[in-house]
């Protein structure tokens, strides 16, 4: 075994690992049991208890407990674990033990220590364990995606945009990329980001639907993922200025086939997070029993039926305000709607006047737009909003001048119902508000690593 000898942070560069032993990550170090092996990564917490210490080590993968007892290692590994402070970073050799007690069912049992940067006491990581504000974490952001329960939260994210990308490869649809700047609104023009485009002005997309409604009628059945821009002035806890949002579009498909779609995807993606993330969910502190609940079919109510339900709870005193039908669904309704249920719930044929102007009338009822929103259990709300498209030149023509919209701008969506037009439906998922109700998040500002929100441009 190597002695201890303490480096500086530019040589330790030089020479990032001089133990024998292979590196793992935490995540599998169970691999390893018995073998002496290396992680590289950053002191979470120390405790000590006589002649013990206990350091936590983190490494993105997760985080151990290592034993040092002070009579089985040199004194110099003892004295440098001993002086480590949190967040110092250190590439450490063991041996891992089965323990049902410690979190992953592993300790590490350390052979040697090196110190890659040991943190000033003088100038301390700013983030202890005690509690800190929710202000003071978004000011410091940057470092409070290292603790535990937000790197798990992320790590989640990942899985539910892999797994989002999966089911659609999976499924024979195409990944296009539409373009984040756009010439005209797609949602409406109260929420956009406005950019000079040298001679020109452009904005940030609310939305990549209508190019993909393009290179839907190019490969059948596309689907996007990327950022979109919402410049809204709210500040609930459901709303974010960027966020990303996967938007599937089937060229021949009606609302109903997409209802289908909507609800096999949510499925899958829940289904994935049990089997691949169920420990990230447990540090995070999600009551998995609810998760295991959502499987297909998802309970499906016409808009009709949500605003009975709305009105009947409003006479009963459970909610404040009374529903009309005519309006969209606010945030307190839509909680009201998906407390209601153990799975998502689809709310389908709005009021067209509430959205937007490309949605296919219903041919019963012109009035009602052919439209679905995906409603979270437990009070989260809308994941998911979509629609069968408007397939008639004319009728999208007098929609767009109804919005008071620029019809040259869009003279090439206009095109799409000149030549081959064909029943198309598609939706968008926000990847934020998945992971919220995924994770069991109060606020969306945890699901994404830097969130952007009113008055949130820093970090």
């Amino acid at each position: 075994m190597q002695i201890f000898s303490a480096l500086s942070a530019s040589s330790a560069v030089n020479n990032l690992n001089p133990m024998a032993s292979p590196i793992t990550t935490i995540a599998e170090i169970g691999k390893h049991e018995g073998q002496a092996v290396t992680i590289r990564g950053w002191l979470y917490n120390l405790r000590e208890s006589g002649k013990l210490l206990f350091p936590q080590f983190r490494d993105g993968s997760g985080v151990i407990q290592g034993v040092v007892p002070k009579n089985a290692v040199p004194a110099e590994v003892f004295d440098a674990v001993k002086g480590l402070t949190q967040e110092s970073s250190v590439i450490v050799e063991g041996k891992p033990r089965a323990d049902k007690r410690a979190p992953g069912g592993f300790e590490l049992d350390v052979l040697n220590v090196q110190v890659v940067q040991r943190v000033s006491e003088a100038d301390p990581y700013p983030i202890s364990l005690k509690e800190h504000g929710v202000d003071f974490l978004m000011e410091h952001r940057h470092l409070w995606v290292r603790t535990p329960r937000q790197a798990a939260i992320l790590r989640v994210r990942a899985e539910i945009i892999k797994a989002a990308r999966d089911f659609f490869d999976d499924q024979g649809f195409t990944l296009t990329d539409p373009p984040i700047l756009t010439p005209a609104a797609c949602e409406g023009t109260s929420t956009l980001f406005p950019v000079d485009y040298f001679d020109e002005q452009a904005f940030l997309t609310q939305s990549g639907q209508l190019y993909i409604e393009a290179t839907a009628a190019a490969l059948g059945k596309v689907y996007s993922f990327g950022p979109t821009f919402r410049a809204e002035k709210s500040k609930t806890r459901r709303h974010l200025t960027e966020f990303w949002m996967v938007e599937p579009e089937v060229a021949y498909a009606e609302l109903s086939d997409i209802m289908d779609l909507a609800e096999r995807l949510v499925s899958f993606l829940v289904n994935r997070c049990l089997e691949k993330r169920r420990a990230d969910l447990t540090t995070i502190g999600r009551d998995i029993s609810k998760l295991a609940k959502i499987e297909v079919p998802f309970p499906r109510i016409s808009y009709d039926e949500a605003v009975k339900m709305l009105q009947e709870a409003h006479a009963k005193g459970a909610l404040e305000n009374k529903f009309e039908w005519g309006g969209d669904l606010g945030s307190p309704d839509e909680t009201y709607i998906s407390s209601q249920f153990d799975r998502p719930v689809m709310v389908h044929r709005y009021p067209a006047k509430v959205k937007a102007f490309y949605m296919e009338p219903d041919p019963q009822r012109p009035e009602l737009a052919l439209c679905v929103d995906v409603l979270a259990p437990e009070g989260y709300g809308e994941i998911i909003g979509g629609s069968q498209r408007m397939a008639s030149y004319d009728l999208l023509v007098k929609r767009i001048h109804e919005h008071g919209l620029p019809e040259e701008a869009f003279k090439w969506y206009l095109d799409l119902r000149k030549y081959g037009s064909v029943p198309h439906s598609g939706f968008g998922m926000g990847i934020e508000r998945a992971v919220a109700w995924i994770c069991g998040l109060e606020h969306v500002r945890e699901t994404i690593p830097f969130p952007r929100m009113l008055h949130r441009l820093y970090p």
